[in-house]
């Protein structure tokens, strides 16, 4: 893998001018906390002038909340299709986050296979994955909704568990490569609000990078990986993992964030879960604020705040970092 400086095949420069902050929120939903909730973390972030994803389930519900929706989730609605504005993208986190939709059905039949593990069946096609995505992206038309990417629903459940254990066996350590050429296809096709597609499978600290994994002419697929982690409660709600001193200290001098922008290093992506994170029952909602306000304080003229979808889209265009010398 690429060193942190050297993470496509567009730049040997060892350090940039600015570092980009975003970050993916999964798991965000009208059923953890409500529309309210996710109202008021959109008026912070276009209040604080910052910028990252936060993902859709469409489905969690265990119906479409794009056809018939119940008050809560038209509130929900109402509030994604204004996300873009307040510097949030809405990224698909596939349907249902469990098993597999239904769409003639409008549910998940039981026992269906879950949605993360089919991104890594072997035997699935292009166009299986086409045309399951391409429902999601319809559902979303139909409420007004756009998507610009996915994160991948992971799972711990023992059926899943045990499959991922076979195929690691096999040497299946990867999605399908037809995931992202499904996706690609469904770029080129302006499915997607943006040509290119930021996806979040993997993460890592410190062996982190932008993958380029399908592309023709402006459009691409990349796996824009996080290189901080969850310290906002993450999806368990938890008290014991909150720790806004692991992103950045008090005094501005520590911590992974300031170390990415010390080392010069393009970006710097974390990653939270909306039951951690949201400001209604989120136990991490105060140590976000606290982060974004150090961020501010100590860090202000370092980092640039920007979407992933407007990431890849200026990393494709320009082939590689060299565009965040404009900035």
């Amino acid at each position: 893998m690429l060193s942190p400086h050297m993470l496509a095949s567009g730049t040997q420069k060892p350090r940039w001018p600015k570092t980009l902050l975003s970050f993916y929120c999964d798991d965000t939903s009208p059923y953890v906390a409500g529309a309210d909730a996710f109202a008021t973390f959109l008026e912070y972030c276009a209040d604080q002038g910052i910028a990252g994803e936060s993902s859709c389930i469409l489905g969690g519900g265990g119906h479409s909340m794009a056809r018939k929706p119940n008050e809560q989730e038209q509130a929900f609605l109402k509030q994604l299709r204004r996300a873009r504005k307040c510097g949030i993208d809405t990224h698909m986190e596939l349907m249902t986050h469990q098993g597999l939709f239904d769409f003639e059905a409008n549910r998940a039949p039981e026992g269906a296979v879950h949605e993360g593990l089919w991104l890594y069946e072997p035997a699935t096609t292009v166009d299986q994955y086409t045309r399951y995505f391409g429902s999601i992206i319809a559902e979303g038309e139909g409420a007004g909704i756009q998507f610009t990417g996915l994160t991948w629903p992971g799972c711990g459940c023992g059926a899943c568990n045990r499959r991922y254990s076979e195929l690691r066996a096999t040497g299946q350590h990867k999605p399908n490569p037809a995931v992202w050429k499904a996706l690609l296809d469904l770029a080129r096709q302006g499915k997607f609000r943006s040509q290119t597609v930021p996806c979040f499978f993997d993460s890592s600290e410190t062996e982190y990078g932008i993958h380029r994994k399908a592309s023709e002419g402006p459009c691409a697929v990349y796996d824009l990986m996080p290189n901080a982690g969850d310290h906002f409660g993450i999806w368990e709600n938890n008290p014991d993992r909150v720790q806004p001193d692991y992103y950045i200290t008090a005094d501005g001098k520590s911590g992974t964030l300031v170390r990415q922008v010390q080392d010069g290093a393009p970006y710097c992506v974390w990653y939270a879960h909306w039951q951690g994170l949201n400001p209604a029952k989120g136990v991490g909602w105060r140590a976000f604020t606290t982060v974004v306000e150090r961020i501010r304080k100590h860090l202000g003229d370092r980092v640039v705040w920007m979407r992933p979808s407007d990431i890849t889209d200026r990393y494709h265009r320009a082939g590689g970092w060299d565009f965040l010398d404009s900035l």
